[in-house]
């Protein structure tokens, strides 16, 4: 029987403090994590190894880029259900197994069929890994510990990833096959670090009417979630503008390749500086406040790109949208975890990251086609109105009372415990007396 980790310090020390007290399991997924974002070489370079080595056209190139994002959208909803019915370490393997021999295809097929199959299997592969790593965490994490436990994986996909750009951009001298083939090893060490240290964590069959009727209901008939993630892809859509539309503004504008590309290291530098000393800033506050900060930060932070014209502006409204990011990712992970039945968590995982897979697949093109039909004022007044109505539609779905009670908060605190059925019950204030009195002696 797992246990509940001890509770707690919640005195403000220093970021480390942030990483006490999470269990083992929790570190070797966290590893697996960073090692795999380490080694992500090659999508930094994915589109110039299409052109220049390959000579693919842009048109041609973008479709294949857009075959990851499918290919992901597809990944979470297979992942998720897998990760309820074969088993999250089960599901885990293969994903990153699936990723890594297709990476390695990718970065060695010509074929043009043989690219576009290995891009949507890559894809695959990735998507499929997310809902069941999640499943995972909130398998062993009771419900106080989440969200730090999500923000930590955050701050390793980003510093992962600013790392392995880095490190990308020095080895692919040595060519770009290199470059998949390192990509692909560092996934498949993933898959190695999580058959020889992580278990099996999902819980066993629910015995004989210990689950209500609700708790058996698809996820796409959990209406109040469904309106959860139609809210998250509103703030995806928003937040991927980042990557396609601002580009285009800031090259209408005169401003160099270079200086875009500062942005984005902007962006990531901050995740990696302030994602902990955020987490720990914000610890025990109502995560549907979060997510309404969350969601108005970002829509500022986009709507106001309409005023700036200098890299100081852009700079500062980096920092505006950054904090957006970093207050919503740990915080959107934790009350999917919460509000799933633990029998259906990776489904409700798995739905939860397809809203950002098909961001990433629709927002570019969605901001692309607003800025040929209305130009860019309009675009960034729809980021400023659509961040900030996904915030306040989070506030009213999180904090309303349905939404805490019923399904997820039944099944869903952490660690099956016979006295932490009553905690599931109660607020984060009571739940942390509750673990009070049992250090104390007060309950066996």
């Amino acid at each position: 029987m797992r246990t509940v980790p001890a509770r707690q310090d919640r005195r403000w020390t220093c970021p480390p403090a942030v990483a006490r007290g999470l269990p083992p399991v929790f570190w070797w997924i966290w590893a697996g994590l960073l090692v795999n974002w380490l080694g992500a070489f090659a999508g930094p370079m994915l589109a110039f190894s299409l052109t220049a080595d390959r000579g693919y056209s842009a048109s041609a190139t973008g479709f294949v880029i857009s075959l990851l994002g499918v290919g992901a959208l597809a990944g979470n909803a297979l992942g998720g259900l897998l990760a309820d019915r074969a088993g999250r370490r089960r599901t885990l393997i293969a994903g990153h197994c699936c990723s890594a021999a297709s990476m390695a295809l990718l970065g060695l097929a010509q074929e043009r069929w043989t690219v576009a199959a290995a891009a949507f299997a890559v894809g695959l592969g990735s998507g499929a890994a997310r809902p069941a790593a999640g499943a995972a965490l909130a398998d062993v994490l009771p419900v106080r510990d989440r969200q730090r436990a999500f923000a930590l994986n955050y701050w390793a996909v980003n510093a992962g990833t600013a790392i392995a750009s880095v490190l990308a951009g020095l080895m692919v001298v040595y060519g770009y096959t290199l470059l998949f083939l390192a990509d692909a090893a560092a996934t498949l060490l993933c898959a190695l670090l999580v058959w020889a240290k992580v278990p099996e964590t999902r819980p066993g069959p629910p015995g004989r009417g210990t689950v209500r009727q609700q708790d058996t209901v698809p996820v796409r008939k959990d209406r109040l979630f469904v309106l959860f993630v139609l809210l998250t892809a509103v703030f995806a859509v928003v937040f991927e503008q980042r990557s396609g539309a601002l580009a285009m503004v800031m090259a209408q504008q005169g401003h160099s390749p270079a200086l875009f590309s500062m942005v984005n290291a902007l962006n990531a530098l901050l995740v990696v500086v302030l994602q902990i000393p955020l987490t720990r800033l914000v610890e025990g506050r109502a995560r549907d406040r979060v997510l309404l900060v969350a969601g108005l930060l970002a829509g500022a932070g986009f709507g106001l790109t309409a005023f700036a014209h200098s890299p100081a502006a852009y700079a500062g409204l980096v920092v505006v949208w950054t904090l957006g990011e970093m207050l919503q990712a740990p915080a959107g992970s934790a009350v999917t975890a919460e509000r799933a039945p633990e029998h259906r968590r990776g489904r409700y995982l798995g739905a939860y990251g397809a809203a950002w897979s098909a961001a990433a697949f629709l927002g570019p093109a969605g901001g692309g086609w607003c800025l040929d039909q209305w130009g860019a004022p309009v675009l960034w007044a729809l980021c400023a109105v659509l961040g900030a109505a996904a915030g306040c539609g989070w506030l009213l779905i999180v904090a309303s009372k349905d939404f805490r009670t019923a399904p997820a908060v039944r099944g869903g605190s952490g660690p099956p415990h016979p006295e932490n059925h009553q905690e599931n019950h109660q607020e984060n204030h009571q739940e942390n007396r509750h673990e009070h009195h049992r250090e104390k002696g007060k309950i066996p």
